[in-house]
């Protein structure tokens, strides 16, 4: 029987285009924020304000799922801070380290409650999924009329800007996929160990559909925030360049 992969592509497709495209918003916001302001505190601190209930839920996430599995938390932070790196961090939760596999959970929690919430207001509320399916199928001649009834959503601002701001900090951070190498390596060594005494049929014919419909799942998921992500991210690229143009500055 044939091996269903449209969930993977379709993960790895949705999965791609959300991280490009939510890096390319952060950017043209904090030069909007910059080339209004004309103040680098005042932009963080206003970029800041923006996602505070997706940072909210970012760190108390880390913070309950620590809790649960017996990790001891230290500091607790939702204000922002530039690293010695130069990038911005919103926020932090401080825990203990512990074995590879309390690590993994721990630093996956925000991903977990956030598509979760995200799933629930762009499936339930926005109904964006259609949307989402229409640009990862190159079906254009249908988006007008799709996001017309998006738009056209009771209190579709409030669902918005919530899905927005969940769905731009729940990604795991650097910091948060460290215990990710071990984790795969005990994956990928248990895979060929299967396969290796003759399991691999039986994984095929038995593993794969359920493990395809996973990632269908998540894909509908980041589909759902990349058009949350386009939606806003259009508008404001056209802003940043209309104030460049009238007032000459540019953001480096």
């Amino acid at each position: 029987m044939p091996v269903p992969v449209d969930g993977l592509v379709f993960f790895a497709l949705s999965l791609a285009l959300f991280w490009v495209v939510q890096r390319w918003l952060h950017r043209e916001l904090q030069a909007v924020l910059l080339l209004l302001t004309r103040n680098p505190s005042a932009a963080i601190g206003i970029f800041s304000l923006l996602f505070f209930p997706g940072v909210l839920l970012h760190e108390t996430s880390h913070f309950l799922m620590a809790r649960l599995l017996g990790v001891r938390t230290g500091k607790f932070s939702l204000i922002p801070q530039t690293t010695p790196q130069g990038s911005l961090r919103l926020g932090y939760v401080e825990t203990a380290r512990a074995d590879w596999l309390r690590d993994t959970l721990i630093g996956m929690a925000p991903l977990l409650t956030g598509g979760v919430l995200i799933a629930w207001l762009g499936l339930s509320r926005l109904q964006l999924l259609p949307v989402g399916t229409a640009i990862l199928t190159s079906n254009w001649k249908d988006l007008p009329g799709l996001l017309s009834g998006v738009f056209s959503v009771t209190d579709f601002w409030l669902w918005f800007y919530l899905a927005f701001a969940v769905s731009s900090t729940m990604l795991p951070s650097a910091s948060d996929r460290q215990a990710w190498l071990p984790l795969g390596l005990v994956l990928l060594g248990l895979l060929i160990i299967a396969i290796t005494a003759g399991a691999g049929m039986w994984m095929l014919e038995n593993l794969a559909p359920g493990l395809n419909q996973i990632l269908r799942g998540l894909s509908a998921l980041f589909s759902v925030s990349l058009v949350v992500h386009l939606i806003l991210g259009i508008p404001i690229w056209l802003f940043r360049l209309l104030i460049c143009q009238m007032t000459g500055l540019q953001v480096v």
